[in-house]
């Protein structure tokens, strides 16, 4: 028997309940209510072109994980093109999204999306010097890192990475924030 949601009909498929009894509709709800910071994560392809190519995503799912050794985590959706290519090369890079970066954001998080060359064509940045991934020019942070553990959960990926380079250009603004299906400023 199809169980629905008030906010599904009966043939959507996230209106049936997990044998834990929650929907995927549910789930998403929750965690939509939990405000998270956002990031690009990026990488350099090396197969991408004679040079090597850029390859980038938003992320909201971005933690700390432990100060000794410096470590972070960043989930993935299994089978993304950032999945495939960290499974692959252990250096990438993350900026730390200003509110005023909404644009970036947005660009980087579409589905059906244009290539990577050209969402990055008109992107500020500058090239890691440890990573060789770009980093976002006016990004409240920049970290470098390298993958230290992957760790499949469900249909994520959870990459820890161990940060070999920090660099805060400014404090000016705010972090650029998702909450309720939308970006939000703080405050």
């Amino acid at each position: 028997m199809l169980q629905t949601t008030a906010a599904s009909g009966p043939e959507s498929p996230t209106a049936i309940p997990h044998a834990e009894g929650v929907s995927n509709d549910e789930f998403r709800a929750a965690m939509a209510r939990l405000a998270a910071g956002v990031i690009l994560v990026t990488a350099r392809d090396p197969d991408e072109g004679p040079h090597g190519g850029d390859v980038g995503m938003t992320a909201t799912a971005f933690v700390s994980v432990s100060l000794d050794p410096p470590l972070v985590m960043v989930s993935l959706r299994n089978g993304s093109r950032m999945d495939d290519l960290l499974a692959e090369e252990p250096m990438w890079g993350v900026s730390v999204l200003s509110e005023n970066q909404r644009r970036i954001a947005g660009r980087f998080a579409m589905k059906g999306r244009v290539s990577d060359r050209l969402l990055f064509e008109d992107i500020a940045g500058t090239r890691g010097a440890v990573s060789g991934a770009v980093l976002v020019d006016g990004a409240l942070a920049t970290l470098e890192c390298r993958t230290e553990q992957r760790v499949i959960a469900g249909d994520h990926t959870l990459v820890i990475g161990r940060v070999l380079a920090v660099d805060l250009p400014g404090d000016e603004g705010g972090p650029l924030m998702y909450f309720r299906g939308g970006y939000r400023q703080l405050g």
